[in-house]
């Protein structure tokens, strides 16, 4: 089993709580099994909650470390895939037992799933909005239907969950049938670099429930460069927070993740981002 971090999310500003008087629930994940390019994510969950003691309890708008911050333990992801996903659902199953939102770290993509999984059964269908350079809808990848870049198919076509994806430039022939086939809502970054920001983004019918995947490489590199596969042309830091509002507005966000961080010792602005983009997402997640 891994040991506890040394750090709590934002312990620099929240004092801690008993787990059932917090709002937001950490799970961190560090989950590295089928990263294709760049290495490392199995050391992102550790690198933000360190670097979250760098913020303010004030984002700018509020103080959503007031609701209460809990931090789990890591998840033990050691063994097959399916084991791995599987205790990442038990540990989002035991935050909303306590009436918590999910907040998970990663760690790979694949890892969403779980927390999809437990959600799905505790609330029927909702919806995912992915923040993402890349569309990671094909069936399989190297050989696995677990890989990173399958993740939105298992949850599309395993899980019959409606997707909005926001932000993609990269991806393949099988993955744009996908959309087409699974009927998914998709604003890339070429589109919205040369149209700005649709006056419609969600989908009229789009669930009023949803759960919300940032992968860190659907910013640019500019902002997050310590990411597996970083992409250029992404999404900048104020026009990521603008759609994220946008997406989630008038909707209940049962859960989030921020993933693919993949830190270096000698390289501090990517985890500050990726922990100011965790809390940033703790304030949207209070805003009705």
């Amino acid at each position: 089993m891994p040991q506890e971090y040394a750090h709590r999310f934002l312990a620099s500003e929240v004092p801690p709580r008993p787990a059932d008087q917090c709002l937001f629930h950490v799970i961190p994940v560090p989950y590295e099994a089928t990263v294709s390019y760049g290495g490392g994510t199995a050391a992102g969950p550790e690198a933000i909650l360190a670097a979250s003691d760098q913020l303010e309890l004030f984002d700018g708008e509020g103080c959503p470390g007031e609701h209460g911050i809990f931090t789990h333990p890591p998840v033990n992801c050691a063994g097959p895939a399916e084991q791995v996903l599987e205790r990442i659902s038990a540990a989002t199953r035991r935050a909303l037992d306590l009436n918590g939102l999910p907040v998970l770290l990663g760690g790979e993509h694949s890892l969403t799933y779980g927390p999809l999984a437990a959600l799905r059964e505790r609330f029927g269908r909702f919806g995912v909005i992915q923040f993402d350079a890349h569309a990671d809808l094909r069936d399989s990848y190297e050989g696995s239907p677990w890989s990173h870049a399958c993740v939105m198919r298992r949850a599309v076509a395993d899980l019959d969950l409606p997707l909005v994806q926001i932000g993609n430039r990269l991806l393949c022939l099988e993955e744009k049938e996908a959309r087409g086939r699974y009927a998914v809502t998709a604003w890339d970054a070429p589109f919205l670099y040369r149209h700005g920001l649709p006056d419609a983004l969600m989908p009229v019918d789009f669930p009023d429930q949803v759960f919300l995947t940032f992968d860190v490489d659907g910013l640019d590199p500019s902002v997050i460069p310590d990411t597996g596969t970083p992409v250029p042309g992404g999404l900048g830091w104020y026009q990521t927070l603008d759609l994220a509002a946008r997406a989630l507005g008038g909707r209940r966000l049962l859960g989030f993740d921020v993933v693919e961080l993949a830190p270096r010792p000698d390289h501090i602005v990517s985890d500050f981002a990726a922990a100011r983009l965790v809390y940033a997402l703790m304030g949207l997640a209070l805003s009705k």
